[in-house]
């Protein structure tokens, strides 16, 4: 497998983020050693927060929301999943497939031995995040998932229809719709910033690929995988928050399924943004904020 790196100079001086890098060397099947980037701040012998971010972002999303829950007095680590960030970016799309994903960031989360985790996953970081959940509940002490959803091939929307017929047939990422995706309006820097990780068109293979392995259809491959997955979080007790935008078209409604199967999202304070779109941590952080330091206090 071959594997493409960032250039450290493509991360110096981003607007808002001034976070030191952390790297975890883990090996795909194939012995092919990846490095995966995380922010790790705060007191080391503290239970951990772990963020975990979508597609097409990296753990930039989070440098308005790492200050405010470093209050909280725990650890905060937000991790770049494979394929984006700082993190190793595998140079072929058919590098990258859901179980491979799954597999990567497991190996991450036991190479570093984090338990007594509160989980924040959106997007691909909740289908990944609660796969990791529904593996190793043991690590985990909560959950707050946020825009995000388990696909069990059970059909898609038209909106899903739409971007995973797009990106099937795309050479690059298609970088307006990720800002037309969220309320905040992004500076110049800001958009470059989360463009920074991907110089050349070579460097989005994981970005492009990522729709496509979304188990919306019976016949994806991860669909009996995701299935065999949601079927352990049902009987996941620990307490388990969902905190949706109103606006997102990706995953809205999910939340209510999370509420009714989940046992531990029972009795919990699930909210609704009014005015969040699918990058929520972009136009809500102040609310997330809240929403975490107040899960993390009922919890702690």
């Amino acid at each position: 497998m071959k594997i493409l790196r960032t250039p450290d100079d493509r991360f110096l001086g981003l607007p808002g983020y001034d976070f030191a890098p952390h790297y975890t060397e883990i090996r795909d099947e194939d012995g092919t050693p990846i490095r995966i980037h995380h922010v790790d701040e705060g007191p080391r012998d503290a239970p951990p927060i772990v963020l975990m971010h979508g597609n097409p972002t990296w753990a930039y999303l989070y440098r308005k929301m790492i200050p405010g829950l470093l209050k909280t007095g725990r650890r905060v680590i937000a991790v770049d999943l494979v394929g984006c960030g700082r993190s190793d970016k595998p140079a072929s799309r058919d590098d990258y497939t859901l179980a491979r994903h799954y597999d990567w960031m497991s190996k991450w989360l036991i190479t570093l031995d984090l338990k007594n985790i509160t989980l924040f996953c959106q997007d691909w970081g909740g289908t990944i995040g609660l796969y990791l959940v529904s593996a190793f509940p043991e690590r985990f002490s909560g959950v707050i998932a946020s825009n995000t959803g388990l696909p069990l091939g059970e059909g898609e929307s038209e909106f899903m229809k739409m971007w995973v017929g797009m990106m099937k047939a795309a050479e690059r990422f298609p970088w307006e719709m990720f800002e037309q995706g969220m309320s905040a309006r992004l500076s110049e820097a800001e958009v470059a910033a989360y463009r920074a990780p991907f110089p050349s068109p070579e460097y989005e293979a994981g970005i492009i690929k990522f729709p496509v392995l979304i188990a919306v259809q019976p016949d994806n491959p991860g669909a009996p995988v995701n299935r065999a997955a949601w079927e352990r979080l049902k009987t996941f007790d620990k307490p388990f928050l969902t905190v949706f935008g109103a606006l997102d078209p990706v995953s809205k409604g999910w939340e209510k399924r999370a509420q009714a199967e989940i046992p531990g999202a029972k009795g919990q304070d699930h909210a609704i943004i009014g005015h969040a779109h699918h990058f929520i941590q972009e136009d809500a952080p102040e609310e997330l904020v809240a929403a975490i330091s107040a899960f993390v206090r009922k919890n702690a």
